[in-house]
């Protein structure tokens, strides 16, 4: 049953007010509406609310001015009431109950952006996940070699001078991407298919070894001539990124002077050990690396985005100078110009070999430069990453797939053995898995870092997969396991009925036996 003001209540509140009978029957008829429509649950909530002490109940006078209208009036007429003076002392007493504290309560806009608040500085650990996935900033770009040498440098006492020295200068050399042109190289060189590569005796290093050695040397050397004058052109653009604003020549711990000085050495003397210790194609080739590094590549990462290509070919070279060095140790005096040595048919293993370097380095570059492009545009370098970010995925996936018949050329040639397709293949396979997520998702989600540690671990186990899947390499020691069970059966073969062989003893030398 549902309880209703009498006449006289309505008639009082219309007379006190000197409101027109409308407006209270419009109050009349939006309090009937709403207790007819009341929920069942509606008074176990309030009761609920009077025993749940801990809780901040929201007070239905707070959702009453919110969803009524003529508010003055109907809080007027409850007031005067005597029906809204018992429901007001009904809520007053059940406001006392569940709020014994002297805390105001909190409307229920004022808790929604309160939770809401709290939600946005502690949020759940899936949500900070897709957060850190999805904001570019919040990746670390740890400082490059160069930079880390130069922090060691600076860091060691005044008394240990020629420390600093050797170590800012080696910070010169950019010393990780030196030891890659040079593994890469040396790898090259071991892959080539001739059975005593490395071979060396007992008492004096082989020919073989020591050009091992010459082109280990010359190429680090060559190296660090290249990323010197890289560093000596660019100081006031390297100052901009935080990858390389620790560089020495941006703190100026070394003048441009003695950089460009300790160039001159480096490319000199590495040329001249490549010179004498392999072959001239070789020399030849790694002074087109550091003109194409320094010369081209260099100045053209402020002009267009074909830098990118440019610098590939320079990665792509190193490969090539191991084969040919390898090559010219086994050239007759016929065929040892530097035609045959590039352009023969034994060359067609250096050949993909540089082209599995040239296209393994879009998708490790594309992903690097897409985590740091912000900064590249700060420096004013034109990349893919944020000239054309859709490009940049594709080229990715695009040299990505291209691994695969690289790889398998390898093997169709006969450089390598048909276990280095598995081998390759899984890794191909990773890599490229990764550069479709970095294309689909354009790079964000954590793609760009998924392709890029792929790259990271791809190169390594690819080139140790070629070594140990050599042609060849494990066909010495299966030979000679086959012939000795051979023999061995070959010497027991007439004492197969249990009969001990008869063994005679060594015949003696004669007097006159000289």
């Amino acid at each position: 049953m549902m309880a209703r003001p009498s006449v006289r209540d309505v008639r009082r509140a219309i007379e006190g007010d000197s409101i027109c009978f409308k407006c209270c029957a419009n109050a009349l008829a939006i309090r009937t509406v709403r207790q007819s429509q009341r929920s069942p649950f509606h008074t176990k909530r309030k009761l609920h609310a009077a025993f749940a002490t801990d809780r901040v109940v929201c007070p239905q006078t707070f959702i009453d001015k919110y969803f009524s209208t003529n508010i003055p009036y109907e809080d007027n007429w409850k007031r005067k009431s005597k029906f809204g003076s018992a429901q007001s002392a009904v809520k007053s007493s059940t406001l006392a109950a569940s709020q014994p504290s002297a805390e105001p309560v909190q409307p229920q806009e004022a808790l929604q952006s309160k939770n809401i608040t709290e939600d946005a500085a502690q949020p759940l650990p899936r949500r900070r996940r897709r957060r850190k996935d999805e904001d570019p900033t919040d990746v670390v770009i740890p400082p490059d070699a160069s930079s880390q040498l130069t922090t060691a440098a600076t860091s060691l006492p005044t008394s240990a001078s020629l420390r600093r020295k050797v170590a800012t200068y080696l910070s010169l050399t950019k010393p990780r991407l030196s030891f890659l042109m040079t593994l890469t190289a040396t790898t090259s060189y071991s892959i080539y298919p001739v059975p005593d590569i490395l071979s060396s005796s007992a008492t004096d290093l082989s020919t073989t070894t020591l050009t091992f050695l010459w082109l280990t040397t010359g190429t680090f050397l060559s190296s660090s001539c290249a990323n010197t004058l890289n560093m000596a052109f660019e100081p006031q653009y390297d100052s901009k990124m935080s990858r390389t604003r620790n560089r020495p020549l941006v703190r100026k711990l070394v003048t441009h002077k003695a950089a460009y000085t300790f160039a001159f050495l480096t490319g000199t003397s590495g040329l001249a050990l490549l010179f004498f210790g392999t072959n001239l194609t070789v020399s030849a080739l790694s002074g087109l690396t550091i003109f194409l590094y320094a010369g081209v590549y260099t100045p053209m990462k402020r002009l267009s985005v074909v830098n990118t290509w440019v610098g590939a070919i320079v990665g792509a070279i190193p490969p090539m100078m191991g084969w040919v060095a390898a090559a010219g140790q086994t050239a007759t005096l016929e065929h040892h110009s530097w035609q045959d040595l590039l352009f023969s048919s034994d060359s067609i293993g250096g050949w993909l070999l540089a082209g599995l370097l040239y296209a393994w380095q879009f998708p490790h570059f594309n992903a690097l430069s897409h985590t740091i492009r912000d900064e590249y545009r700060n420096a004013g370098y034109r990349m893919l990453a944020w000239t054309n970010p859709a490009a940049n995925a594709r080229v990715a996936l695009r040299y990505s797939i291209a691994l695969f018949p690289i790889c398998t050329g390898l093997w169709y040639i006969g450089v390598v053995n048909p276990g280095f397709l598995l081998l390759s293949g899984v890794c191909n396979l990773w890599m490229t898995r990764e550069a479709i997520k970095f294309w689909r998702k354009a790079g964000g989600g954590g793609s760009a870092r998924g392709l890029f540690w792929s790259s990271i671990w791809h190169l390594p186990l690819v080139m140790v997969g070629g070594l140990l899947c050599k042609t060849g390499i494990w066909d010495g020691l299966w030979d000679k396991g086959v012939e000795t069970e051979e023999e061995l059966d070959d010497f027991l073969e007439p004492y197969a009925d249990g009969s001990a062989p008869i063994t005679e003893p060594p015949s003696q030398p004669t007097g006159d036996t000289i």
